[in-house]
């Protein structure tokens, strides 16, 4: 079994306890309620396409470090990351290998006025409606995780809700599955689902992949400035960056000097 894989199970058995205790229908009248979710699109352009943005993490550990950072409080670390610059929040909800929560995203959302996306393996109608009921904007679709049905059907339903989704791929096909869908927000992570390996020069190789008009986002392997100059040279509108910023002691700090990069390439 994959990592991913074994990732999944764990996510749908957590999935199972939660809907066992808030159905499904209480879940849409939740989402329903909540205020229009925000414009991660906007925020990810508000300064041109020739400046750096970035999608700051909150998350405590990972699959292939283990622990990264406690956090205790979240809020206060979103807050600093837009203090910083930063355009989109991103929250690990995923608990077993990653020990975010539903409680985290719940903090972050009252602490920012800027996007916040919901980090997750997304399989099931469910948690698109539960991101939205607590205030996500956006959610990660990985293309690797879906089938073009689930894919299709997955990003239509984001967009029902009013949100949007950064749509994960790992390899050229999965870059051309996206496109058949005409995925606004395209992410290529460089990190091997298999061995958890990181090589960022997969950004190069399969940026030049990706389709004109699409807003880039350079995921995995970022741990100094000189990684977000080589990605904004590749053509990274964006970056996601987890780990190099939870263990910063200066997160705001950090993230106005990744915002300062130029976008030197197309």
């Amino acid at each position: 079994m994959s990592v991913l894989s074994s990732i999944i199970d764990g996510v749908r058995e957590d999935l199972s306890g939660r809907r066992s205790l808030i159905s499904l229908d209480e879940m849409r009248r939740r989402a329903a309620e909540q205020a229009p979710a925000l414009s991660a699109y906007d925020a990810l352009t508000s300064r041109g396409p020739e400046q750096m943005h970035v999608i700051a993490e909150v998350k405590r550990k990972s699959p292939s470090k283990g622990a990264l950072a406690d956090i205790p409080e979240p809020a206060e670390l979103a807050a600093a990351y837009q203090a910083g610059g930063a355009s989109v929040i991103s929250v690990l909800t995923e608990q077993r290998r990653f020990g975010g929560s539903l409680a985290d995203l719940d903090a972050v959302r009252t602490a920012v006025t800027i996007p916040v996306l919901r980090k997750d393996f997304m399989v099931d109608e469910y948690q698109f409606y539960e991101a939205r009921a607590h205030g996500a904007d956006l959610v990660l679709l990985i293309v690797a995780a879906l089938d073009d049905h689930e894919l299709r059907d997955f990003l239509q339903l984001t967009r029902e809700l009013g949100m949007q989704a950064l749509v994960e791929t790992h390899t050229v096909e999965e870059i051309e599955r996206a496109a058949q869908l005409d995925a606004r927000i395209v992410g290529v992570n460089v990190r091997n689902l298999k061995t958890l390996e990181v090589d960022n020069a997969n950004f190069s190789r399969l940026s030049a992949h990706l389709p004109q008009g699409v807003l880039r986002v350079a995921e995995s392997g970022v741990s100094s400035l000189a990684d977000v100059q080589e990605y904004a040279a590749h053509g990274a509108h964006a970056v996601l960056v987890g780990e190099a910023l939870v263990k910063d002691r200066d997160p705001a700090g950090t993230v106005a000097s990744f915002t300062s990069v130029p976008v030197t390439a197309a």
